[in-house]
């Protein structure tokens, strides 16, 4: 037996319970990996109080660590065991000591990356590069926004958009987040409260408005992004944090500068595995080369996940948290 967080229902973190489960032997097409460590995301915070929709219960939460390679399952070639790995895979079920995942879905880790940096990057840092490569391709010379910026995305995000020649602004909860995004490549950071964003994007970019906004925190924030696009930019909303945006009617967007609204995910950006490896793979290289920095801002026992779901609700937390076995 091993131990996992499971639910058996929706609420706080107190609904999180630390128990024996049977993992047992990989299938065909799997591997069973023993974590290292686990990486927490909001998506797990959604998921435990009923922000997003679960299946069934029980269920575990998370789908992103790192380990090493216990067994290999039948038809699954190109991995040893021992082997150090990173995986993004659901089902849910990542907060546990041992899990059974899907060989397609395994990225070898390199040499330069340790698992508790991989635990903390994996989703985030992929997810920053599909937002600044693909769904808006950031040019050197732009201007963009992003919200959360002193999250643990939100700092990958500014490095890697401020190497791409961009100018950055990032919208942060408190002056000393603000510092924090600052130091990570963030041109302008803005308190929510202390400013109106809105106002003052449009100072910055003398009247224009920015390229493209990435907008994780939904519906707190949605509807004045909207307003800091210039002619033709881009609205990136790639998570609800503060729940859903109202919906938008198309005539909307000519009004508004002709501008464009997508809902990216990561899934659909690493569909094939030559996605994931390529989108891994260019992460690695950033995080290598010294380009990103990543920022593993505080680890809890993995037992002790529920206190780390508190810290993260009540935004005492900055950067990547990780959860150790």
């Amino acid at each position: 037996m091993t131990k996992a967080i499971r639910i058996y229902r929706t609420g706080g973190p107190e609904v999180m319970q630390w128990e024996d489960v049977e993992v047992g032997a990989p299938g065909a097409g799997q591997v069973r990996m023993k974590n290292t460590a686990v990486g927490l995301n909001f998506r797990d915070v959604l998921i435990r109080n009923g922000g997003h929709a679960l299946k069934a219960f029980p269920s575990g939460l998370g789908l992103e660590s790192a380990g090493i390679i216990e067994a290999i399952g039948p038809g699954v070639s190109g991995f040893t065991v021992g082997q150090r790995i990173a995986v993004v895979a659901g089902p849910d079920g990542a907060y546990a000591e041992a899990r059974l995942v899907p060989a397609a879905r395994v990225v070898p880790l390199p040499d330069t990356i340790d698992e508790r940096t991989a635990a903390s990057m994996m989703i985030r840092g992929m997810t920053v590069r599909y937002l600044l490569r693909e769904t808006y391709a950031v040019q050197h010379g732009d201007t963009v926004l992003i919200h959360a910026a002193a999250g643990g995305l939100g700092l990958i995000f500014c490095q890697w958009a401020k190497h791409l020649g961009a100018t950055v602004i990032g919208t942060v909860s408190s002056a000393a987040k603000g510092e924090i995004a600052r130091a990570h490549g963030c041109d302008h950071a803005i308190v929510y409260g202390n400013e109106d964003f809105t106002a003052r994007v449009r100072e910055i970019t003398s009247g224009k408005g920015v390229a493209a906004v990435y907008d994780s925190v939904g519906k707190d924030t949605f509807e004045a992004s909207l307003n800091c696009l210039r002619p033709r930019g881009v609205m990136v909303s790639f998570g609800e944090a503060s729940g859903d945006p109202p919906p938008v009617a198309p005539r909307r967007l000519g009004a508004l500068g002709s501008i464009y609204v997508t809902h990216p995910s990561l899934p659909d950006y690493t569909a094939t595995r030559e996605a994931l490896l390529a989108t891994a793979g260019d992460l690695f290289a950033m995080v290598a080369g010294g380009n990103v920095k990543i920022d593993v801002s505080r680890s809890y026992p993995l037992a002790g996940a529920a206190r780390a779901h508190a810290d993260v609700e009540s935004r005492r937390s900055t950067g990547s948290i990780v959860l150790i076995p």
